[in-house]
């Protein structure tokens, strides 16, 4: 009986990628670039043979790369990759060659990883059905350093099968090539791809020949053109002689290519323009942005969200005073009616307020589209605001959670003073609902307002209840995150559940958001839940008493929602290690006060030495003696029979702490993913999936009156330092 022939993984890539819609296509590509992989660029139909160009697939991805001036100064660069201008280098083929294009492209962009598959890469076959005719594209970022094979970004694109049969794509390439590069058999001087080789001689675009069958090698023929032979050669030589004639040959060239004017060229079809739902999203999202373009956000922002500004922080205070007063002993109902009265006449003037055009655009877009158009016009939209903030690098960052915030004290506005807001084109009962959709479509939504460290609880109670209304009565498992800025909190959770928190350092937005992760069909039986709610927080800032305060209410707000709560650690500091393990304490400590009990588990990121069993059991003990005197010191002051830290949290030293590896297997930017750290992944998403089965979690419902209860409790609890310097 003989053996099936193997598919080709090639073919399964691009199976999937035809199948998929763009929305799904444009997170395949994100996540192949992330993972240092090459990137369909040109992609003829299966059936009709018509080249597609899928820019809308690369509208997510960034690049960063550093070079030297001529002042030997490292200069840093991060560009969209559609819009980035970089020399690019063509690789393709004529006839069949006994040597591998792709391998050898390797060699010079990475050589420790396969960055285009080859014939040699594990699962190869001989076969392949739907990669012929497809260019994939690839880009080299230089780390600034002496080691660096090419001194800045440069993109390569790799043309599958032979050219002679793939005309359209030959032209468009060796067109906006910097370099053309071509390996070639044995031609005899009447064949065709001999006649399309001497016109490349002939052009004055800089041309080297790989020749497979020939052992000789030449230096430079002629200006920009050269023959190197590949026959009984060592790969290692071939590469060192190949990459110094490349960056030959772009010294002397000041050609670059830009990956959106690949959409010039009449042969091919762009699937931004082909998909309808995509079309008419972009067209929607940059009216929105001409609108916002009209403009300075610094000067502007509160007249675009004039209910978040000073009155929505006003509120803000008053309703902390409010609830102080209701929390002491002696509670002043005269008091008491003058704070309400204040925060009553401050919801009549945010009601008042002009509704700025911005605001009705964008409600009356997602309340007007079907679903799929509808995410294509967020995705847009945060793609364009994304790159504004970027390229202005202002202080006044405004995005997609800005709008959402707007609209959430739109809601709140209308629903205190039960008035309709002048100029909003749909009754504000109908807001809660389109932020829903948000959320069941993937969308983070803002949980803790951080610029004004406050849970807008009338609008969240609304949202959802609306969750409910479309998703029935639904259990849930509350997964929360404390940890640093920039410790690797959002990329973890964007790799173990497949979700989208930014995270760009750049972002200066501070709060809470909460995602909503569907539990698969297979896992319901197991975890006992529907759905799993992600809260990601900002990054704790331990720069001092100006953010304690917020740092320990953020801490002990997430932690008390949680069912189980992921405390994310950087490196090795021990410094900040210590000032992160104070305010989580704190915040579990206020936890037992109130006769809960969360659960935590220590996530300790890019740990040097997390294959040594004998030193992570060290690093385990010393962390449990830390969180112990800790729990010794503070039962003082609480008044406490605690005596160690699992007295206060559910929590055991020996399951409950995780050491990752470092996220990229070497240096960046040119590093792949670690393996190493997808297994570090795995195991947590055990763990939790375990700690999920043995959990009641609640009811949405049961959630809606939690989170409301939970806050109006700690905004009547005092946040100040103790004498021993501890967060309470």
């Amino acid at each position: 009986m003989t053996q099936p022939e193997r598919i080709h993984p090639m073919d399964v890539q691009m199976a999937a990628f035809h199948c998929a819609d763009g929305l799904l296509k444009q997170l395949m590509v994100t996540k192949l670039s992330q993972c240092q992989y090459a990137l369909p660029l040109l992609v003829p139909d299966p059936f009709t043979q018509h080249i597609e160009f899928p820019l809308w697939t690369f509208r997510q991805i960034k690049k960063s790369w550093k070079m030297r001036n001529t002042n030997n100064e490292t200069i840093s660069q991060t560009f969209p990759i559609y819009k980035a201008e970089t020399p690019m280098v063509f690789f393709f083929r004529f006839g069949s060659v006994s040597s591998s294009k792709s391998e050898l492209m390797n060699s010079l962009i990475n050589e420790r990883h396969n960055t285009f598959f080859h014939r040699n890469c594990p699962g190869s076959s001989r076969s392949r059905v739907l990669m012929d005719g497809v260019v994939e594209i690839a880009w080299f970022c230089s780390s600034g350093k002496n080691m660096d094979k090419f001194t800045d970004c440069v993109a390569f694109c790799n043309l599958h099968g032979d050219a002679g049969h793939n005309d359209k794509q030959l032209q468009i390439l060796s067109e906006m090539a910097s370099v053309n590069v071509v390996i070639l058999p044995k031609l005899q001087r009447n064949d065709r791809s001999m006649t399309e080789v001497q016109k490349l001689y002939n052009d004055s675009k800089p041309l080297i020949c790989l020749f497979t069958e020939d052992v000789s090698t030449l230096p430079e023929m002629q200006k920009g053109k050269y023959n190197i032979g590949l026959k009984d050669r060592n790969q290692s030589d071939v590469s060192e002689e190949l990459r110094r004639a490349i960056n030959d040959c772009l010294s002397d060239s000041s050609s670059t290519f830009r990956l959106e004017d690949v959409a010039k060229h009449s042969d091919t079809r762009v699937d931004e323009e082909d998909d309808d739902d995509c079309r008419r999203g972009r067209d929607a999202a940059q009216q929105m942005m001409s609108l916002l373009k009209k403009k300075d956000l610094i000067k502007n922002k509160e007249s675009i969200l004039p209910c978040q500004g000073k009155l929505w922080h006003q509120w803000c205070q008053k309703n902390r005073e409010l609830h102080k007063i209701q929390g002491e002993e002696q509670g002043n109902e005269k008091e008491t009616n003058k704070k309400k009265t204040e925060m009553n006449k401050i919801r009549e003037q945010q009601n008042k307020s002009d509704i700025s055009e911005i605001i009705k655009f964008f409600i009356t877009e997602i309340n007007s589209n079907a679903e799929h158009e509808r995410m294509f016009f967020l995705k847009w939209l945060t793609i364009l605001l994304d790159e504004q903030t970027s390229e202005d690098l202002q202080d006044a960052g405004f995005g997609l959670e800005h709008i959402m915030r707007e609209i959430g004290q739109i809601f709140e506005s209308c629903s205190s003073v039960k008035k309709q807001k002048k100029g909003l084109q749909f009754d504000f009962s109908s807001l809660p609902s389109l932020a829903a959709e948000m959320m069941i479509s993937g969308f983070p939504l803002e949980l803790m307002d951080g610029d004004a460290a406050h849970v807008p609880v009338i609008w969240i109670s609304a949202v959802l209840e609306e969750l409910i209304q479309k998703l029935g009565h639904q259990r849930v498992f509350v997964l929360s995150v404390l940890g640093l800025q920039s410790s690797g909190k959002s990329t973890m959770l964007n790799a173990m559940f497949g979700l989208q928190f930014s995270v760009s350092a750049g972002r200066c937005t501070r709060g809470a958001f909460m995602q909503l992760v569907t539990v698969s069909d297979e896992m319901k039986p197991q975890m006992n839940f529907d759905y799993i709610l992600v809260v990601d927080t900002e990054g704790l800032q331990l720069a001092g008493s100006s953010t304690i305060h917020h740092d320990n209410e953020l801490a002990t707000f997430v932690v008390g929602l949680g069912n189980l709560t992921l405390i994310n650690i950087f490196g090795e500091n021990p410094t900040e290690l210590q000032e992160i393990l104070q305010i989580v304490f704190k915040a579990f400590m206020r936890m037992k006060k109130v006769r809960l009990n969360p659960s935590c588990v220590f996530v300790h990121q890019n740990f040097s030495y997390v294959t040594t069993a004998e030193k992570n059991m060290e690093g385990k003990k010393r962390l449990q003696e830390k969180l112990d005197d800790m729990t010794k010191l503070a039962a003082k002051d609480e008044v406490s029979d605690a005596e160690c830290f699992s007295d206060v949290a559910g929590f055991d030293v020996q399951y409950d702490v995780k050491y990752f590896s470092q996220l990229w297997e070497g240096n960046p930017p040119m590093a792949p993913p670690n393996p190493n750290y997808c297994d570090n992944i795995q195991e947590l998403k055990k763990t939790i999936t375990t700690f999920a089965s043995k959990s009641h979690g609640m009811m949405l419902i049961e959630l809606k009156d939690y989170i409301k209860h939970f806050w109006e409790y700690l905004l009547k609890e005092r946040f100040v330092p103790s004498q021993h310097g501890m967060l309470s």
